[in-house]
Order: C-alpha cells, then sequence, then structure tokens
C-alpha cells in the first residue's frame, strides 16, 4: 500500500516565496549585483602578468630575520 505525504514547505522556504512575490524586484537587483562582482571575462594576460609578478612568500611569515 503507498501512502503519500502531504507536501511539505518549511517556514524558511514559505517566508522567501512570500518576499519574492510582494517584491519581486529583489530578483533582478541580485542578477545586477552578481554581474557586477562575479559574472566577469578573464584577461588572460593579465592573469599572466599577476601570476607571474608575485613574490614567494617564506616558509615561516613571522620571522624576522634572514
Amino acid at each position: 500500500m503507498v501512502f503519500f505525504r502531504k507536501h511539505y514547505e518549511s517556514d524558511l522556504t514559505k517566508m522567501m516565496r512570500e518576499l519574492l512575490d510582494a517584491k519581486p524586484q529583489i530578483v533582478l537587483e541580485q542578477r545586477k549585483g552578481r554581474a557586477l562582482w562575479w559574472d566577469k571575462t578573464l584577461d588572460r594576460d593579465e592573469l599572466a602578468r599577476g601570476q607571474a609578478s608575485r613574490v614567494k612568500q617564506k616558509s615561516y611569515v613571522y620571522q624576522t630575520g634572514d
């Protein structure tokens, strides 16, 4: 015999759904923020220059003398 449970929705999921229904502009603001900080194309030449210009860190960074 197969029993189907009533669909469960957590309080957090319900709150988020209601918030996004009330303020749909939040999704657009999230997309704009992501595009601003994360969705970028990498310039491979600039990345290679940055990696080449790194200075090797000493094995024990708190050592005061050489």
